[in-house]
């Protein structure tokens, strides 16, 4: 069952058209890939369907709900979360205090429950402290759990990264290349921790550029080029795909 379907979906910056009718289906409770040569569109795609840039025309529809043009809050909080390609995140903040502040349903939002203090806010804040630990433990960030985001490695803020998204409880995460100057070690843990997510249902889209990783984890490969749909099918079709070579300019991409 398709979770979430892009239609001719566009989107031009000065003229220029960084997404020029792109069509995706991403299946629930698998892990699809979107790779493609630099320019290509894949950051754009997933600004457009996660409500940070406006599409020019085209359809997102996420859980068969029309979020097209939808702010990013109200696309998060039916369950469309995203990463970004450089891990953000509030440097002097501790790890921990970084992953509460994505948790939904904040019960200190208003002066009112701030004060007051009522039993269901507290409880809330229990709970939301009980999940932060959680996925701190599954990551492996304990032992950096009350460390500065800043005096994180790469491969730990990428970590920080997906617990941070964990924290929104969604249904699909949009990944962008979320093993890119993580070490080697490192990036083979990051895979594990995917798997292990999308085996209890979550659905995973992620852009990558290093093509094992892609090999590894993907059940399904999406090919972009100049703006659109290049290809799309298994990791191996698509290593084998002459138009999907050339736009690599080469083998040598695939090499690994």
């Amino acid at each position: 069952m398709a979770l979430l379907e892009v239609r001719g979906l566009k989107r031009s910056f000065y003229g220029v058209h960084a997404l020029n009718g792109v069509d995706l289906t991403v299946e629930a409770g698998r892990i699809t890939g979107l790779i493609g040569p630099n320019g290509a569109g894949k950051t754009t795609l997933f600004n457009c369907v996660s409500g940070v840039v406006p599409p020019d025309s085209g359809t997102v529809t996420f859980d068969r709900t029309n979020i097209t043009g939808w702010r990013p809050d109200r696309i998060a909080s039916v369950g469309l979360v995203r990463t970004f390609q450089i891990a953000r995140g509030f440097p002097r903040l501790s790890v921990f205090e970084n992953l509460l502040l994505y948790g939904d349903h904040q019960p200190g939002e208003s002066v009112r429950t701030a004060l007051l203090r009522p039993a269901a806010a507290l409880k809330r804040e229990d709970e939301l402290v009980a999940r932060a630990a959680g996925i701190a433990r599954r990551l492996n960030l304990t032992r950096v759990l009350n460390d500065p985001a800043a005096a994180l490695s790469g491969g730990q803020k990428k970590l920080m990264e997906i617990g941070r998204v964990l924290m929104a409880e969604p249904k699909l995460i949009l990944l962008d290349e979320p093993v890119a100057g993580v070490n080697p070690s490192l990036t083979r843990e990051i895979a594990e921790h995917l798997r292990g997510l999308t085996s209890e249902g979550l659905t995973i889209l992620l852009i990558e550029h290093h093509m094992d990783t892609i090999a590894q984890l993907c059940d399904h490969v999406v090919v972009m080029a100049e703006g659109r749909n290049l290809a799309e099918g298994s990791f191996a079709a698509m290593a084998a795909n002459e138009a999907v070579q050339e736009a690599y300019m080469g083998r040598r991409q695939w090499a690994s």
